[in-house]
């Protein structure tokens, strides 16, 4: 999962060498944590986060049925 969001994020930004992703298992769900440069955010967040939106749906399709379920933090 960690990869697949720091592809999607690199991909999005102006500034791909300031991205980071922390991953976070807990024991009822897995936490990733997104930080991107302050010029970036707009960029992942999208209009009226609809970029966040589809990045936290392809999150949710690639988490297996049976598996702990996945959440999204983006963060400065």
């Amino acid at each position: 999962m960690k990869d697949l969001i720091l592809f999607l994020a690199k991909s999005l930004v102006e500034n791909p060498d300031a991205v980071q992703v922390t991953e976070t298992e807990g024991p009822d769900s897995i936490i990733i944590e997104l930080n991107v440069a302050p010029e970036d955010m707009g960029k992942v967040i999208g209009k009226q986060g609809r970029i966040a939106r589809a990045i936290r749906s392809i999150l949710k399709a690639a988490t297996p049925k049976d598996g702990k379920p996945v959440f999204l933090e983006i963060q400065q």
